[in-house]
């Protein structure tokens, strides 16, 4: 029969056949009762059998609320890999994204490559309740192999169970599918319409009205509007219509009651292990997805340094060395998509935290931008070297003028190549970290920009250095790259499927070896990767402590300049012109 019903999904793309082996079922995705009426009479045309359809299950999905990093390792005898991957909750409806961040210094490209496919050939199933998990993004940080034992096979296990070891340790979220509809009834029966959605959890728009007829909108779970049209023509004697479709996957209301009732055990589902196999002594053994972290060969260290942006009040906890993962990247994205008419755009960043400080005139961080994201360069460098190896910093290879889309006229003499120093900010980063910022980017996200560019355009009037400002702009259609200068400062948005941190990346990759580049922007694992290009990190926090020092020296500068009382012609005349008529006031020479 599954043979016959494949025929008909070929002919048909709006039917899906889906084969359950647990159950030994035949599992039909259909939209109701008119669309299983449809398939029944088609069956029996084409094969002449006779088929029935039991009550329909709804679909779950699962996704995660914070970023968690998952560790599998495959290791029987005469086998070994290990992989480390960073899952991150994406955006709604955005799916499955897999990237690497892994050193090719560190596991080779075509083990890499390897991985990703493995993530990308399989469905991968929850913790929660065995559904498929969603809307995230897994990055492989780190993993090894061995020279002589290491097969193909390996990294597939050591994968799904780094999937599932991570999945375990995260805060799971169960989504379930919601309907938009359109409900039409008569005036008279409203307020039973009305309090109907309400009990179905729905959520309803502001009322229409079309002559003696009410029309509501909304969005409801599917799991208790599914059968609602029936109700619907009974209560309004045929006289209402409801129109459903689709909208999306959303967070489940009655989780708890939904995990209960399905029952799934991830600790007995043994075609998706949480655990790992070590090796000991000749013979492999299993570890528990609780214990894999206390065996395991690799430590990226991601999770214990891994710091969001932090909100003013918690400021003070992070200056003390507590830190909260914080998961508000939904809001900035959400406002980042009205930023700018032609080139706004939202982003879902990976930014980076931290400071260096480097000799020299120009830019130097401040050593309050170590606070707020790692308290420790050094454990950080530490870290990196143990996991990627040693950061080489080349300050002796040759000159470039170009810094990624942007050219920069001048010298390109020895003096001012050691003198040049780059700051590049992460401007919606920066937008959302900073609370005066972003009250008024809830407001109008343009004027949060342009109040960050008059804020950075003062500064560097005051530090000298070249400071590059990027925004995203990758979800605009058509949007090509874009270079401005506003003030003494260079604007970016990024072209089309460009995020501002892989501009960053870009722009660091080229010139973070020539020149001290630093970085405002906060998030633990870009942290690693801006690292090892040889830049600088600083928070955001850092950066706006920074700026508020920069403005108390201005002002003292300013008090001292006007404590003396005498106005003097040579206090506002340039070097030149001083020093002549200082040689004239002396009778060395004469005008």
């Amino acid at each position: 029969m599954l043979k016959k019903l494949r025929e008909l999904e070929e002919e048909d793309p709006q039917l899906h056949i889906v084969w359950d082996e647990q159950l030994g079922e035949i599992h039909a995705m259909l939209m109701g009762d008119v669309q299983i009426e449809i398939l029944k009479r088609l069956i029996w045309e084409r094969f002449h059998v006779a088929v029935d359809f039991g009550t329909g299950n709804i679909v779950y999905k699962e996704t995660i609320a914070a970023p968690v990093e998952g560790v599998g390792h495959f290791e029987p005898l005469r086998h070994y890999a290990e992989v480390h991957l960073l899952l991150e909750p994406g955006e709604q409806g955005s799916g499955m994204q897999f990237f690497t961040a892994c050193s090719e210094d560190v596991l080779d490209r075509n083990w890499q490559r390897l991985i990703l496919t493995h993530l990308e050939e399989k469905e991968h199933r929850g913790v929660l309740t065995g559904a498929p998990i969603t809307d995230m993004q897994i990055t492989l940080l780190t993993g090894r192999a061995h020279q002589k034992h290491t097969e193909g096979g390996d990294f597939r296990q050591a994968t799904y169970r780094a999937i599932r070891q991570g999945l375990k340790k995260a805060q799971n979220v169960l989504l379930e599918p919601y309907y938009e509809f359109r409900l039409e009834v008569p005036v008279e029966v409203v307020g039973r319409a009305m309090n109907d959605i309400q009990k179905m959890q729905g959520t309803l728009l502001p009322m229409e009205t079309e002559e003696n007829t009410a029309i509501l909108k909304g969005k409801a779970p599917v799991s208790t509007m599914r059968d609602y049209q029936k109700e619907v023509v009974s209560y309004t004697r045929g006289m209402g219509r409801l129109f459903c479709s689709l909208k999306g996957y959303e967070p489940c209301k009655n989780q708890d009651e939904i995990v209960e009732q399905i029952g799934y055990d991830s600790e007995r589902d043994l075609d998706n292990p949480t655990g790992s196999v070590f090796c000991a002594h000749g013979a492999g053994f299993v570890v528990p997805w609780y214990e894999v972290e206390e065996y395991m060969h690799l430590d990226t260290g991601i999770m214990a340094e891994f710091e969001d942006d932090l909100s003013e009040e918690d400021w003070e906890d992070a200056a003390s060395g507590s830190g909260n993962p914080a998961s508000g990247d939904d809001t900035a994205q959400s406002a980042r998509n009205s930023a700018r008419s032609g080139a706004g755009s939202t982003g879902t960043a990976r930014n980076t935290s931290g400071s260096g400080s480097r000799a020299g005139s120009g830019y130097q961080p401040p050593e309050s931008a170590y606070r707020g994201s790692y308290e420790d360069d050094k454990e950080l460098q530490a870290i990196f070297e143990r996991t990627f190896g040693p950061v080489k910093r080349d300050r002796v290879s040759s000159y470039k003028k170009v810094v990624s889309a942007l050219s920069y006229s001048g010298s390109s003499s020895s003096a001012k190549k050691d003198q040049e120093e780059y700051l590049l900010v992460d401007g919606y980063n920066i937008i959302f970290a900073w609370p005066e910022l972003k009250e008024l980017a809830d407001a109008d996200v343009r004027a949060a920009q342009t109040k960050l560019m008059d804020v950075l355009s003062n500064y560097q009037g005051y530090k000298k250095c070249t400071l590059i400002l990027v925004f995203d702009a990758y979800k605009v259609e058509g949007h090509q790259e874009e270079v401005l200068t506003y003030h003494n400062i260079h604007v970016v948005y990024t072209k089309e499927a460009e995020t501002a941190d892989q501009y960053i990346e870009k722009t660091v990759h080229k010139i973070g070896r020539q020149h001290q580049v630093t970085v405002a922007t906060s998030d633990g694992l870009e942290q690693i990767i801006i690292m090892g290009q040889g830049a600088s990190r600083i928070s955001a926090r850092g950066l706006k402590e920074e700026i508020e020092e920069t403005r108390k020296q201005l002002r003292q500068e300013w008090h001292q300049h006007r404590q003396s009382s005498h106005t003097y012609l040579f206090d506002h005349a340039d070097a030149e012109t001083a020093k002549l008529m200082e040689e004239v006031r002396l009778g060395k020479k004469k005008l």
